[in-house]
């Protein structure tokens, strides 16, 4: 029953994940742009979108990985994660916060610019590497998958 409910749950935060950010790359074409450019709205649904997402990839990779205890790579792993949502959402709502490129008397509205584009790509590697962190960490008497980096002797 558990298995069953985290399937849907996983299945259905995915799913959510993607339509979000469907609709906020493609607000425009389907008519659900309020203001012209990327705005608010837009940037809002990307990053829940996105958070929807990390959430997702987290429970599963948890799933996977099953009962065992998690290591310090694993701790890592998921931290980075969190690191890297949280530097999304700085990201892209920075000119909201006022500290983006796009504040101030000469513009009158915030908008998505060159580096929220490549804070956000940033911020979606950083998560994938946490993933992978997550992904890869054994505990007890497994080694790590990573170990070609640091090979035990």
């Amino acid at each position: 029953m558990a298995d069953r409910i985290r399937n849907i749950f996983v299945l259905t935060t995915g799913v959510l994940g993607l339509i979000f950010i469907a609709i906020s790359f493609a607000a425009g074409a389907i008519g659900f742009d309020i203001t012209p450019g990327f705005g608010l709205i837009q940037m809002t649904q990307l990053l829940a979108g996105i958070s929807l997402l990390t959430l997702c990839g987290f429970v599963q990779i948890n799933h996977i990985r099953g009962q065992e205890p998690r290591s310090l790579q694993a701790d890592i792993g998921v931290r980075l994660g969190a690191t890297g949502l949280v530097f999304a959402f700085i990201s892209g709502l920075s000119d909201l916060v006022g500290i983006g490129t796009h504040v101030g008397p000469t513009f009158e509205r915030p908008f998505v610019g060159p580096f929220q584009l490549t804070g956000l790509g940033i911020s979606a590697a950083i998560i994938v590497v946490g993933m992978i962190l997550f992904y890869t960490s054994r505990s007890g008497d497994r080694n790590s998958l990573l170990e070609f980096i640091a090979p035990k002797e």
